[in-house]
């Protein structure tokens, strides 16, 4: 393990041997720290924090810091991130509140730029970027692939679907179904991320299907429920649009159209 002369490691603290810690971080006695990871300079982590392997924290980071949340007491929650997430310059990842089920989860390979903001009891999922200044508030989830663009932000408790993508300085207050491209305050939908299914495997076909999925749900006249029905019925059975219909029929927030 390389630790800096100049950190503070509680000895309480886990962290597996090829850790390396930077000048003047502060880690505390709750942290667990996986194979491979590096911790920059001034970062500070604390809480009940679980960092998985190869993560690589910039300086300044705060992680694990208590929720802004003036109903938290204090309860013991935790944050737990997962392997090969790059975590930039003054991000800030919170634990979890008990009210909102005590975890605030993070998974692999995500790209957190500089400024960014995960509140408690958020679920950010795998391969996701969030640009700088990007703020998620309390108990929002965000699927595998999506990318919020720089100074965008999300209300509490609503979803961004799988290979979703926020245009810059949207601001987000319904959930965005999987697939879409959504902008503005508050953010409507302009469209379909054709380039990322692209580029994440969907073939011609699955994509023509989603194409005509949109154009059934949200460019047609037809009211939601109906329209749903109707894109069941033509492709319902194809796992892309079922996975859509799912997203959409579980909303609690209501979905941006």
């Amino acid at each position: 393990m390389t630790v800096h002369a100049t950190a503070i490691v509680h000895p309480q603290a886990r962290l597996h041997p090829s850790v390396e810690v930077g000048p003047y971080a502060i880690i505390g006695a709750n942290v667990k720290i996986g194979a491979g990871t590096t911790v920059g300079a001034h970062t500070v982590i604390e809480g009940d924090t679980t960092i998985g392997e190869r993560n690589r924290i910039f300086h300044h980071a705060s992680i694990g810091a208590a929720p802004q949340d003036l109903k938290y007491a204090g309860e013991p929650t935790r944050l737990v991130i997962g392997d090969e997430n790059q975590i930039r310059e003054f991000t800030t990842l919170h634990i979890g509140t008990a009210g909102g089920g005590g975890v605030t989860r993070i998974g692999h390979k995500n790209l957190f730029m500089a400024y960014s903001h995960v509140a408690h009891d958020c679920v950010v999922g795998n391969g996701c970027v969030l640009a700088n200044s990007v703020a998620l508030a309390g108990h929002v989830e965000v699927a595998d692939f999506v990318i919020l663009g720089g100074l965008s932000a999300v209300h509490q408790f609503t979803r961004i679907g799988k290979h979703a993508f926020i245009a810059g300085g949207s601001m987000v207050a319904m959930d965005v179904p999987p697939y879409c491209t959504a902008q503005g305050d508050r953010a409507e939908l302009a469209g379909l991320n054709t380039v990322g299914l692209s580029r994440h495997g969907m073939n011609e076909e699955q994509i023509g299907r989603v194409k005509d999925a949109y154009r059934i749900l949200f460019r047609s006249k037809l009211g939601l429920n109906e329209a749903m029905t109707r894109l069941k019925a033509e492709h319902g059975g194809h796992s892309e649009i079922d996975h859509l219909l799912d997203f959409i029929a579980s909303s609690k927030r209501g979905i941006t159209r």
